[in-house]
């Protein structure tokens, strides 16, 4: 299968840059997603890729193949082999699970015989074999969602490419449909680029993200590099949940910095690359922050005591809320606290820096340091 290749894409509609400047390479084979806000632009990027949109500027290659360079080759959406999955499945009512799936082939004049066999290929692929007679009103969504799947296979694609395709399922079936979608393309070995605002989604089934904002990438990682190590305020507040909270550098040596933070006496050592001296954001995951056993007055020695106002119990772990200083901030632990307060500590390690920059084009903008 090959490679994705996207270079300076720039796609403009009335008063609005849905793209600007896009760039990316999605390597041969893997699951590569598209994660961000609603009008992010990953949607306008994936239909730019599928022929669906025409971009202003820039160029897309499947491999060696260009399929589009501004003013000069725009290849139709149906001469791009690509497989496109809906988030409304986008199947035909009124017709069975059989043909739909050989849809495409029927279109491409496939004859009866090779037909039948790759249609019986992609339905035991996507365990829907017994169900060919079946009509989509006789189906599950996410039967369904496996149909529309199974006919974006049907005529093999140089690339898949999938819109929210589980957006519609419930929460369990959601978590199952990932499972077997990871599956599936690893049998498969196809090229995906896969949209999502979930961010569950995008951690579970990928092989690298680009999390998106306004038209723009702000990173690219595999779900380990973005989630632990975001490259901005924006990645670490989008991707799951983070604790950001005010604090200030007073001293920095590019290697390690003093952070002080309100309701904190002592000053945090953490690691910081960064000289600069002055007001800050830091974040740390809830699950980060080290809930810690004593006994009542028996405190250890550098740890914070704060008072419990809020919790829940989640199952397979508990959720605290508590304050340092003025900002709230949430704790998660399998620990269950029988107390009015919670004793922590804020591991160094896991504290990420930022240092806020200039807006431009009325966009905040921060600079990580880690």
């Amino acid at each position: 299968m090959p490679s994705l290749h996207l270079n300076g894409i720039a796609k403009r509609f009335t008063g609005h840059t849905a793209l600007h400047d896009l760039s990316l390479t999605v390597r041969d084979g893997e699951i590569f997603t598209l994660l961000g806000p609603s009008g992010c632009g990953k949607s306008t990027t994936l239909w730019s890729i599928a022929g669906l949109h025409r971009p202003d500027s820039g160029s897309i290659a499947f491999g060696d193949r260009v399929v589009y360079d501004h003013g000069r080759v725009n290849t139709p959406p149906e001469h791009r082999n690509c497989g496109v999955v809906f988030q409304s499945y986008a199947i035909w009512p009124h017709m069975s699970v059989y043909d739909n799936v050989g849809y495409p082939l029927k279109l491409r004049r496939a004859d009866k015989a090779q037909r039948d066999r790759r249609i019986r290929e992609v339905l035991e692929l996507v365990e829907l074999g017994r169900h060919a007679k079946r009509y989509p009103h006789e189906l599950s969504g996410g039967q369904q969602q496996r149909v529309a799947l199974a006919r974006a296979l049907a005529h093999p694609p140089d690339m898949l490419l999938l819109d929210e395709p589980f957006s519609n399922l419930d929460a369990k079936l959601r978590d199952r449909s990932r499972q077997w979608l990871k599956t599936l393309q690893e049998q498969v070995g196809v090229t995906t680029v896969f949209v999502t605002h979930d961010q569950d989604e995008a951690l579970s089934v990928s092989d690298r993200i680009a999390v998106m904002d306004q038209g723009r990438i702000r990173q690219i990682g595999t779900p380990a590099e973005v989630y632990d190590h975001p490259s901005d305020l924006f990645v670490a507040d989008f991707v799951g949940t983070v604790n950001i909270l005010p604090a200030t550098v007073v001293e920095a040596d590019g290697t390690h910095a003093l952070i002080r933070l309100d309701g904190i006496g002592a000053p945090l050592r953490v690691p910081h690359t960064d000289k600069r001296i002055g007001p800050v954001h830091i974040a740390i995951r809830p699950e980060n922050i080290d809930v810690i056993r004593h006994t009542a007055g028996d405190e250890p020695e550098g740890t914070l005591v704060a008072r419990i106002e809020s919790q829940a119990y989640l199952g397979d772990h508990y959720r605290y809320g508590i304050r340092i200083g003025a900002t709230p901030v949430t704790v998660t632990t399998t620990r269950r606290i029988d107390a009015d307060s919670l004793t922590f500590s804020l591991p160094a390690h896991d504290v990420r820096v930022f240092h806020e920059e200039p807006s431009t084009n009325e966009e905040n903008r921060h600079a990580p340091v880690h």
